[in-house]
């Protein structure tokens, strides 16, 4: 009887020792690792801001990515101190992340454009852009979704796919943009003195670039009109404005110089004899009314 119980405490010391050494293991591990992780994910994030291609964004993501990684590595070993086959972790790791990948496959694919977004840069915070059903300004571009202001103020989230799969037309990245006005006159007007005009404005407005060279010419010939054109080149910021006060200063500029903007209209010509409505002259009508 002495005996057992000499045996049993003798396997229960060893299993103790074994264990606390394990356990102590363990949590050095686990205390080292977390401690390394932080200074991993610190050090990745402080690197990448050596790069201007890395965005805010995109450095905090890629050092998390670190961080949890380094975790995950953490704890396969703080298990393989109990014994636990690593293989078998490894693997069932594995399966858990391709069964998430497959539930999350559109939010995946969300945060790989997201990526690409950030990477690439096709248009950047602050910038006003155009993709597919999408328009407004840029910003916040985050790794799921990309916050727009649309020009009347309204709040659009963008999914970031829907982005990266889109023609993207933005309209602030280049520092210089054409506008062209058109404005119908009378064919009866002076053309050149209705180009003149053009030509006096845009030398008047200082948002006008001289170089490239302002461009004034009859673009077409309309059933009503003759359509006279300017196509300048202004500072991306002043497109809109000049745009909206070129055309306000031509409109008055035509009309202090007699310049008419016609209505639509059309000349009927009549063919055969009698083929001519008769209409009452005003005589006829005139006296009507006093016989009235």
């Amino acid at each position: 009887m002495v005996n057992a119980a000499q045996t049993i405490w003798t396997d229960a010391s060893s299993l103790i020792i074994y264990y606390s050494f394990s356990i102590l293991g363990a949590l050095i591990v686990l205390v080292v690792g977390y401690m390394l992780s932080g200074f991993l994910e610190r050090s990745t994030y402080r690197g990448l801001g050596r790069f201007k291609a890395f965005d805010e964004t995109l450095r905090k993501f890629f050092a998390k990515v670190v961080r949890y990684g380094a975790l995950v590595l953490v704890g396969v070993t703080v298990l393989a101190q109990f014994g636990v086959q690593t293989t078998s972790i490894i693997a069932a790791l594995g399966a858990v992340g391709l069964a998430i990948g497959l539930a999350l496959q559109g939010t995946l694919q969300n945060i790989a454009a997201g990526i690409m977004l950030l990477v690439l840069r096709p248009f950047r915070v602050g910038e006003y852009i155009n993709a597919g059903s999408v328009a407004g300004t840029i910003q916040e571009i985050g790794l799921f979704a990309t916050e727009l202001k649309t020009y009347d103020g309204l709040f659009v989230l963008a999914p970031n796919s829907e982005l990266w799969n889109s023609p993207v037309t933005n309209y602030s990245r280049n520092p210089v943009r054409m506008n062209e006005i058109a404005i119908g006159i009378g064919y009866a007007d002076d053309i050149a003195l209705a180009l003149s005009i053009y030509a006096d404005l845009a030398s008047k407005d200082e948002r006008i670039l001289q170089d490239p060279p302002i461009n004034c010419f009859v673009s077409s010939l309309g059933d009503s009109s003759v359509i006279v054109s300017i196509r300048y080149w202004t500072k991306s910021p002043d497109w809109f404005p000049t745009k909206l006060d070129f055309t306000k200063a031509a409109k008055l500029t035509f009309d202090e110089n007699g310049i008419t903007i016609p209505f639509p209209q059309r000349d009927l010509h009549f063919i055969g004899e009698g083929a001519a409505p008769k209409f009452p002259s005003k005589s006829r009508g005139t006296a009507r009314q006093a016989r009235g």
